[in-house]
């Protein structure tokens, strides 16, 4: 047990230096292999065999596809449907966020581009309708981490690699939370926006207005449908129905709403690739980490020493929750799916906890991370939009946390919430 003790030791130290989390996994994967005898060359073998599977090629098409869908211009379209629907309302425009956030989170599959693409349109808007630009950002950059809950989700593709688990139920298992932890920020918003009355009063859209946004948007709308029917219906796998997400992307964004010019394809595929190296580099030394983790004994000691605390498997789930809360802090979802699957799984069988809801609750937990600080990754592309500090952000998003945490914690203690649609589809 000493040496995952040392081990954490490392890794916080050079978090806490300021050094990237993927160099921080990689270099503490380095010094545990030298700590406990094994030769460097490991390193690079599993450094490629981490990402030199089949199933993690989703991945990029799926960052590819949500780039495409931003220049096809389907997220304003998006947008100018979910307000035709319910913008007239009062706190019309924050439902607005979050019903989008929703659809282009099944795009998507990321926090960070959900809130890129949609919070450059919606956050301006808000402000212009008379809510607080604070409460704006934060709004946008909670919902944004509806996209790695909602499939189809990267987080659960790499959960589905690490747990050994069908990624297709994994995301037929995160439509429901999606939507659970959608309408609790929703709840959040009008808790903030009460007593309030100095909003703009958006016309109600006709039944004209509201057809003619629909059609805009439709082929928008259909990319979930197409993307998860496909995996449902038997017709392709996950990884390719990533890869048939990018040319519907491309035929949509090119030949229908002709919003993506030849000349443009290669700054689209730059910011792809970039995007994709970044997660990709996080996946290839989180791998190395993991390992390290099973082959040291340190992920079976961790397991054993959380079963010696408590066998009750209700206090069990509230101490995982809290690790989980604790370790959004200060790691991606992505680099703590690998750093902690190892240890918990184990402890998840034991109590007999379906690892697929065990999944679910875990990405949903670590997708509020995405707005705790200091790391936060949402509050920093939202706080940029916004162009306010992040000490100002980061208070505005404390109710959308708390109400973040609600609905995990009720997803975690009713998983039939999470296992509902599978079950259904016989999955």
């Amino acid at each position: 047990m000493h040496n995952g003790i040392i081990m954490l030791i490392i890794f916080f130290l050079f978090i806490f230096s300021n050094i990237p989390i993927a160099v921080s996994l990689g270099l503490t994967s380095v010094i545990m292999l030298l700590i406990i005898d094994l030769p460097l060359s490991v390193f690079s073998s599993m450094f490629y065999a981490s990402t030199g599977k089949f199933t993690l090629l989703a991945i990029p098409f799926f960052v590819l596809a949500g780039v495409i869908m931003d220049y096809a211009g389907i997220s304003r379209r998006l947008i100018k449907f979910a307000q035709t629907c319910v913008g007239h309302r009062r706190g019309g425009l924050p439902i607005v966020v979050v019903i989008v956030s929703c659809f282009f989170a099944a795009i998507s599959g990321s926090g960070p581009a959900t809130v890129a693409a949609l919070g450059g349109v919606m956050i301006p808007a808000l402000v212009d309708g008379g809510y607080d630009k604070g409460m704006s950002a934060a709004l946008q950059a909670a919902s944004g981490g509806i996209g790695v809950i909602i499939p189809p989700s990267i987080c659960f593709v790499v959960y589905g690699v690490l747990a050994e688990v069908s990624i297709g139920k994994m995301f037929a298992a995160g439509i429901l939370p999606g939507l659970l932890i959608g309408a609790c920020f929703i709840i959040a918003a009008f808790w903030t926006i009460r007593g309030q009355t100095n909003f703009k009063k958006i016309p109600k859209a006709s039944g004209k207005e509201r057809w003619k946004a629909f059609l805009d948007a439709f082929w928008g709308l259909m990319t979930p449908v197409i993307i998860l029917g496909g995996i449902y219906g038997g017709i392709f796998t996950p990884t390719e129905a990533a890869g048939i997400a990018v040319v519907y992307g491309l035929i949509v964004g090119i030949f229908i709403y002709k919003e993506i010019k030849i000349k443009e394809l290669w700054n689209l595929f730059v910011d792809s690739v970039v995007s994709s190296s970044v997660v990709m580099y996080i996946v290839a030394c989180a791998g190395v980490f993991a390992w390290v983790l099973t082959t040291a004994h340190i992920a079976s000691d961790a397991s054993a020493a959380l079963l010696s605390i408590s066998a009750n498997k209700y206090v069990l789930l509230i101490m995982m929750n809290i690790i989980f809360a604790i370790a959004g802090c200060f790691v991606d979802a992505n680099s703590a799916m690998y750093i902690l699957v190892p240890i918990l799984l184990p402890v998840i069988k034991v109590i007999g906890y379906d690892p697929i809801a065990f999944g679910v609750f875990m990405t949903a937990n670590l997708a509020i991370g995405m707005v705790t600080p200091p790391v936060g990754v949402n509050l920093y592309v939202a706080g940029n939009i916004a162009k306010i500090s992040m000490k100002e952000i980061s208070y505005k998003v404390i109710p959308f946390v708390i109400a973040g945490f609600i609905g995990v914690l009720i997803m975690t203690y009713f998983p039939q919430i999470i296992m509902l649609i599978p079950n259904l589809m016989g999955l």
